[in-house]
């Protein structure tokens, strides 16, 4: 028998559309960007692409100039979809995007502090699988915690979480719960969690998610604030600037999209 996560509280919706704030417009290479991360060791942003692009780290400044391309021998971007990092600057890309729901094994690829690369790694690999039950589910999110990944299923209604060991090697995901966010059409398209460690955003197309008031692994009765950007575009990429700062970027898709944005005061 699971433990079902229910989040309780959704305590109210920020309707001010000016707090999303275009810092830049990403580089015109990078088409899909699908993750953002900022590590510990600079301030570069890290980025990736979406499915069946090139097999690549990307560092970018606030003025959109790509300042490093790192390649990842012996790796495919099947379906890379969400960045994290940890505390001494590594980072990890996610590569379980599934929406064909035919995925056996998902990969985390550890990249040892990317700021003191030139073009080319050969990462470590985390490779996992997750129940037999939820193997048709899709992933688009995860964050790092200690020394376990949390990875959020992308559905419209329930969201699945599993908690992965970051260890070298092959693992077996565990299913922690469910989380059952208010109204309809939440796919998770990406999660963040503040070093601090006491805020977590989700991401979807046109709003966040913000939860406080948490314990490691155990997320049911904490505080949820669901704030409304305003702004509908594909936004597949969230980490924090700061404890109180965010950015988020989204894809190429329409005009006036693929950008990356600031948004304060959570």
């Amino acid at each position: 028998m699971y433990k079902q996560i229910v989040f309780l509280s959704f305590l109210f919706m920020s309707c001010n559309p000016s707090k999303l704030n275009i810092v830049t417009s990403l580089p015109k290479k990078l088409k899909e960007v699908s993750a953002i991360e900022v590590t510990s060791a600079s301030n570069i942003l890290w980025m990736i692409e979406d499915s069946n692009t090139k097999n690549k780290l990307y560092g970018m400044n606030t003025r959109g100039d790509i300042l490093k391309e790192i390649k990842l021998s012996d790796t495919k971007n099947k379906d890379w979809e969400d960045l994290t990092s940890d505390e001494n600057g590594n980072i990890y890309v996610g590569d379980f995007g599934n929406n064909s729901g035919k995925r056996d094994s998902f990969f985390i690829y550890k990249i040892t502090t990317p700021d003191q690369l030139i073009s080319e790694v050969t990462p470590n690999i985390i490779e996992f699988e997750v129940p037999k039950k939820y193997t048709n589910k899709d992933f688009e999110a995860f964050f790092l915690w200690n020394s376990n990944f949390y990875l959020f299923s992308k559905e419209d209604k329930v969201t699945a979480i599993f908690k992965i060991k970051n260890q070298t090697g092959k693992q077996k995901a565990t299913f922690i719960g469910e989380l059952n966010l208010k109204g309809k059409k939440n796919p998770i398209t990406s999660a963040a969690i503040s070093d601090n460690k006491k805020t977590i955003a989700l991401l979807n197309h046109d709003k966040i998610w913000i939860l406080t008031d948490f314990n490691e692994g155990d997320f049911s009765n904490c505080y949820v604030k669901e704030i409304a950007l305003n702004h509908k575009s594909q936004k597949e990429g969230i980490c924090f600037k700061n404890n109180n700062t965010i950015y988020i970027t989204d894809e190429k898709t329409v005009k006036n999209t693929g950008n990356l944005y600031e948004f304060e005061g959570l």
